[in-house]
């Protein structure tokens, strides 16, 4: 049974994985990530510190790890989507916050915003990857 598993076709099967209860799990990971993450902004955007933030730092931290996770498990093709693309976009972008903290509110709504046409765009930009070739772009 396991002679025939590669490192390739664990981490990009033919047919991305099934998760268990995976819709609405994620559904309520991103929720409490969504919330977690408008109160660190807010947070931020009203003077708070690392110390005052840090609970909902970690709900956000946490959450957004799970979900990313939930994702690479069905495969990890995801990072070469669309969908992928975006979440590495806003990480890049909430790491640059962290570098430089004196401007760490608009690096973290620039990687909101990212996220969020991220999560919205058509399936066919979501889905769309930047490593398959002779495919015409989504509409």
């Amino acid at each position: 049974m396991f002679r025939n598993w590669t490192l390739e076709s664990l981490l990009f099967p033919p047919e991305p994985r099934r998760v268990p209860w995976g819709r609405p799990l994620q559904v309520g990971l991103r929720t409490v990530h969504i919330v977690a993450m408008g109160m660190v902004l807010g947070g931020i955007a009203r003077g708070g510190d690392h110390d005052s933030l840090l609970g909902w730092i970690w709900a956000t931290v946490l959450s957004g790890t799970v979900l990313l996770g939930i994702d690479l498990y069905k495969s990890c093709a995801f990072l070469v989507q669309g969908s992928g693309v975006a979440v590495l976009l806003k990480l890049a972008l909430l790491g640059l916050g962290n570098i430089f903290p004196e401007s760490r509110l608009a690096w973290y709504v620039a990687g909101t915003a990212v996220a969020s046409v991220g999560s919205h765009m058509s399936s066919g930009w979501r889905h769309f990857s930047f490593l398959k070739t002779g495919i015409s772009r989504p509409e």
